[in-house]
């Protein structure tokens, strides 16, 4: 059997990569944010789109509950995510200085 390894780079919800800047400057933590929240919204719609194929017979039920799994795990991983900011913008307000 062979040992999980991490071959690639870091990814958030919907796919969205941390990407290498090379001479350019990075993404602020808003941007990235954004773009999550964007990439999960459109993973909703394209979820949204696979039940409508299904009913209309244009899709089977599998590839619609893959499209849905793809979507729950994002949104969960994705308010994960805000939780634990907001859980460390509590935390830094609390501390005294």
């Amino acid at each position: 059997m062979n040992p999980i390894a991490f071959t690639g780079p870091a990814r958030l919800p919907g796919n969205l990569a941390f990407q290498e800047t090379k001479g350019k400057e990075s993404a602020s933590f808003g941007q990235v944010m954004k773009q999550a929240v964007s990439n999960v919204d459109q993973m909703g719609e394209t979820a949204d789109k696979a039940i409508v194929d299904m009913l209309a017979g244009k899709a089977d039920v599998a590839q619609s509950m893959i499209e849905l799994q793809k979507y729950d795990i994002s949104m969960k991983t994705l308010v994960s995510f805000r939780n634990k900011a907001i859980e460390a913008y509590k935390e830094v307000s609390r501390m005294q200085f």
